[in-house]
């Protein structure tokens, strides 16, 4: 089991929690159970992530795993809507937040697991009152989750500067096209039936230990995105796929600073050109 440290614990209890939860984020709350969890966001009124977070439901209330650094904002931003909802919006320090990957099972007094909604390949969540016993470090974690294509907000994409499509959110369940009316929607929505979507996060993978966070990818002499996080030879990086499909096709090297990279989508994408696999 691995503690992710960079992950905090806000609880929404109250009549009205879930929904006027649900009224806010991408995600469906609605028909949640306990066990289960959702990857959602909380949007910009023009469509950009401010917050993403993983939610479950306990007896008392929702429970949502979020950036540890961002979660006062979070938590701040979620009071500033609550209005004369009957809501009471509380962090919960003492909490952890861990992952057990597959085949790990784990049983912690108090706890709250559930599957990770984006790909069973992550295996558990789990959000526990106490601290457990860690065996495993957090780059089994990491390494996992960039190998299957996985992004994660901080790491991979600014928050308040990306669109749910280009953090693949349409793909892994983020966003629930028909679930209503959410903070942002329209934008959104406008982007899944027009298929404006153009900028995606995808992995990519090099010869070579690939360069820092933030490195400028190009094809030939042209920007095409910018590396996210990384582990080893395989990383993620945030693209512009019709300027790098027209490079390719054009016999131009893709590049993050020195290294040659190739883009290396999953079996899961499906988004424009998903069939494509670029090489370097």
């Amino acid at each position: 089991m691995i503690h992710l440290s960079d992950r905090a614990v806000i609880r929404l209890s109250g009549e009205d929690a879930r929904s006027w939860f649900a009224n806010l984020v991408t995600c469906d709350i609605a028909h949640l159970e306990p066990g289960q969890g959702r990857w959602g966001g909380l949007l910009t009124p023009q469509g950009k992530i401010l917050f993403d977070f993983l939610v479950t439901i306990g007896d008392d209330g929702l429970y949502l795993d979020t950036d540890a650094a961002l979660a006062p904002d979070f938590a701040k931003r979620l009071n500033f809507y609550r209005l004369r909802a009957k809501v009471t919006v509380e962090a919960l320090p003492a909490w952890r937040v861990y992952a057990a990957l597959p085949p790990e099972n784990v049983d912690i007094e108090g706890a709250l697991a559930f599957p990770d909604p984006r790909r069973p390949e992550l295996g558990l969540r789990i959000l526990a009152p106490v601290a457990a016993t860690a065996d495993e470090t957090t780059a089994a974690y990491h390494d996992r989750r960039i190998g299957l294509g996985i992004p994660e907000g901080g790491k991979d994409f600014r928050f308040g500067e990306a669109f749910p499509h280009e953090v693949l959110m349409d793909m892994l369940a983020g966003v629930d096209f028909k679930k209503g009316c959410f903070v942002g929607q329209e934008v959104v929505s406008r982007m899944q039936h027009r298929g404006t979507a153009r900028t995606r996060i995808v992995p990519v993978v090099a010869g070579a230990a690939l360069p820092p966070a933030g490195t400028e990818i190009r094809i030939g002499d042209r920007p095409a995105g910018t590396l996210g996080s990384s582990a080893g030879t395989r990383g993620l990086a945030l693209l512009r796929l019709d300027r790098v499909e027209e490079g390719l096709a054009a016999g131009e090297t893709l590049a993050a600073g020195d290294s040659a990279v190739a883009v290396d989508k999953p079996s899961w994408w499906a988004g424009p050109g998903a069939a494509h696999k670029a090489t370097a």
